[in-house]
């Protein structure tokens, strides 16, 4: 294991995304780095599509994340922290391609105008990320409603019910879940904190995550 690459990806996934970096501690260690491998992707997606102005910069750079991925699947990585992760996760999982392409064409579009389409997004974006962790942590359940909740908790988009929307998946979303698939859907056990609060504090979180987890549920 690439001990270098899997480290950075925990680091990056720690400072751009706390909320998941929690919830994968509470996956066993074994898979963590590969969790976090999955993670500083969906990182580094998100953010290539929303750095640039740009629609042709925003392409060219998805386009090179999406011939990363394929190269890391050939056992050909990058030089680059997560390509090299990825690869070493791609060989010990069997990763549906589909959904890292859509993870990618979801981002390659314009930002939704209908509730419709903000639910697609969020259910392509953080669903397609849920489901490729769900691979290795070994769990099989329906993933939409904590994906589509967590995905728009506390985000705007002109035309869009956001919050509406997201408190309608988040009561859809609270059932128990297996103990495998609890790292995976986690975030969405913070729906409630970030309908009440764009910035929740840290303790609160924890709270929230420690309850889901011994509850077994969101």
């Amino acid at each position: 294991m690439s001990e270098d690459a899997f480290t950075s990806c925990e680091k990056a996934v720690r400072a751009h995304d706390p909320d998941r970096f929690f919830a994968v501690l509470f996956a066993p260690e074994a898979v963590r780095p590969h969790l976090f491998a999955l993670a500083a992707l969906h990182y580094e997606i998100a953010h290539a599509a929303s750095a640039p102005r740009e629609p042709m910069l925003k392409a060219i750079r998805l386009t090179w994340w999406r011939e990363t991925i394929e190269r890391a699947r050939d056992g050909k990585p990058r030089e680059h922290a997560v390509a090299q992760a990825l690869a070493e996760t791609l060989q010990a999982y069997a990763l549906p391609p589909a959904l890292f392409d859509t993870l990618i064409d979801a981002r390659m579009g314009e930002a939704p105008d209908s509730d419709a389409a903000a639910q697609a997004y969020a259910d392509a974006t953080v669903g397609s990320l849920m489901r490729l962790m769900a691979h290795v942590t070994g769990g099989e359940v329906e993933l939409s409603d904590a994906a589509i909740a967590y995905g728009l908790a506390g985000r705007k988009f002109a035309g869009v019910d956001a919050s509406g929307l997201a408190r309608q998946h988040h009561q859809q979303a609270r059932h128990a879940y297996p103990r495998a698939l609890l790292p995976v859907v986690l975030p969405a056990a913070l729906v409630p904190l970030y309908l009440g609060n764009p910035d929740p504090p840290l303790w609160r979180k924890q709270i929230a995550y420690l309850g889901a987890a011994l509850r077994g549920r969101i």
